[in-house]
């Protein structure tokens, strides 16, 4: 079953994540600011991975100087979507 979840990153630059999901897969990931290049590519490489392996992959990940990061936003924002599910 295909499911459409909205995120509100925080500390970082893009401001909204959009995240088709399937049967625990990504199916699309829509990152609205933030550096586009670079979120286009990570959305493209995650099409088709498992929620969970994608968790593990960018969870933690720091930009800079910052405690967080667009792929560590992406990380946390499917947590929240796995944990709602439970």
């Amino acid at each position: 079953m295909s499911e459409h979840f909205t995120y509100t990153p925080q500390g970082v630059c893009s401001k909204k994540m959009d995240f088709d999901l399937n049967d625990g897969k990504i199916e699309k990931v829509v990152v609205t600011g933030g550096c586009n290049g670079n979120l286009k590519g990570i959305a493209n490489l995650l099409k088709g991975m498992e929620v969970s392996e994608v968790i593990e992959r960018l969870d933690g990940i720091k930009c800079g100087y910052k405690s967080t990061s667009c792929p560590d936003q992406i990380a946390r924002a499917l947590k929240e979507y796995t944990v709602s599910k439970n």
